[in-house]
């Protein structure tokens, strides 16, 4: 007769399918412990290499009850065993340094030559478009002379003094232009030479290199086109005419790159080296030129008895146009103003011809000679129309 309370059964243990890794350690399935020198024998034993790849079509129900119980699936595992690659890395080419070329032929983001200091860059120290490095006095006075270019720029200032001068004292522009040229000439000759030498390159810029751009080193002397544009506006267009171009080139050159050196990073750039700032410094220095000229010393110094060769251009009176005053139905004084309303409207477009010449590029030409020829077309088409 059976007992009411009955004995249970023993719980059946099933543990899990050992992996083909923990299957090397059977021994006709049984897992007892093992002396240290079966151990070491089968530690020493040479060992066949393990194939743990499961087969993505094989499901057996050993492996299904696996991955039951340890959650794992086997989509993971199939997974990492494609991360390795048998492709033997390649080796990676560094790209070899640019060569080196003498005194900044090729920009190479280094100071040239090598004996100026390393480490620094020429826009660290001067918003001037000309590098450092090749003018040993550039180096030694970096503010003074080539941040600033002071002695270049007193020169530039002087030559506007020098024609104001000349004409107080009555010195006709046709008297002047000679002697341009015969500076023009040798200036020119001395400076193609001395490309062709390098010894006598290195000795003017020893001795003239305070009134150089670190540029012309290679290039043609700045003083050369300004030579060129004061004989052009001197000797080709009326005296008036060509002693403001002269002006014009003088101050509002300068003008404009002082101002717009110190002041152009926070204003909008024009173009490449041609900031707002400095425009309109320009602008103004040329009102304020124009002003004072026709204004002010032209009454009051002549005329001279040679003016009747080279007359003025703008005698205080500006009128519109025939055709365009009878088109409107203006009588001739009706279309015509003078006074200070006309030397206003002069000068201020004295200013806007002066400005735009300083801004605009023609074919890379060097701004000492399209200032003053720019200029000079501007005011004479002007007073053409409406002198």
């Amino acid at each position: 007769m059976p007992s009411r309370n009955s004995i249970p059964a023993t719980p059946r243990v099933i543990s899990p399918s050992p992996t083909p890794s923990e299957s090397q350690d059977l021994q006709n399935g049984y897992f007892g412990p093992m002396t240290r020198s079966a151990r070491k024998k089968l530690a020493a034993a040479p060992q066949a290499p393990i194939d743990e790849d499961i087969d993505e079509g094989d499901d057996s129900g050993v492996e299904r009850r696996a991955r039951i119980r340890s959650r794992s699936p086997l989509e993971k595992k199939r997974k990492l065993v494609g991360l390795t690659t048998t492709k033997p890395p390649t080796e990676t080419s560094t790209p070899k340094p640019p060569p080196i070329e003498l005194n900044g032929t090729t920009t190479n983001g280094h100071l040239s030559p090598n004996s100026a200091s390393p480490g620094w860059n020429w826009r660290d120290i001067s918003r001037s478009p000309s590098p450092l490095g090749l003018i040993p006095i550039h180096r030694q006075w970096r503010s003074f002379v080539h941040r600033h270019e002071v002695p270049r720029k007193l020169l530039h200032v002087s030559i506007g003094f020098f024609t104001t001068w000349a004409y107080i004292y009555g010195v006709q522009t046709s008297t002047i232009t000679p002697y341009l040229m015969t500076a023009l000439v040798p200036i020119a000759t001395l400076d193609y030479f001395r490309h062709s030498y390098p010894s006598l390159n290195r000795l003017y810029v020893r001795i003239v290199g305070a009134l150089m751009r670190e540029t012309e080193y290679d290039g043609w002397n700045g003083v050369i086109w300004y030579l060129l544009g004061a004989w052009i506006v001197l000797g080709f267009f009326p005296k008036d005419i060509g002693v403001m171009g002269v002006l014009l080139l003088s101050w509002c050159d300068t003008a404009a790159s002082t101002v717009g050196r110190a002041y152009g990073r926070y204003t909008p750039r024009i173009r490449r080296g041609k900031s707002l700032a400095g425009s309109l410094a320009a602008f103004a220095v040329g009102v304020a030129t124009a002003a004072l000229f026709w204004g002010w010393l032209a009454p009051r110094i002549g005329p001279f008895p040679e003016d009747a060769d080279w007359p003025f251009m703008f005698t205080g009176n500006l009128s519109l146009p025939e055709a365009l005053r009878i088109s409107v139905g203006l009588t001739k004084a009706e279309g015509t103003i003078g006074g200070g309303l006309a030397l206003g409207v002069m000068s201020l477009w004295t200013g806007f011809v002066a400005s735009a010449s300083e801004v605009v590029d023609v074919f890379g030409w060097d701004d000492n000679l399209t200032i003053p020829v720019l200029s000079g077309l501007g005011m004479w088409g002007f007073l053409k129309i409406f002198g």
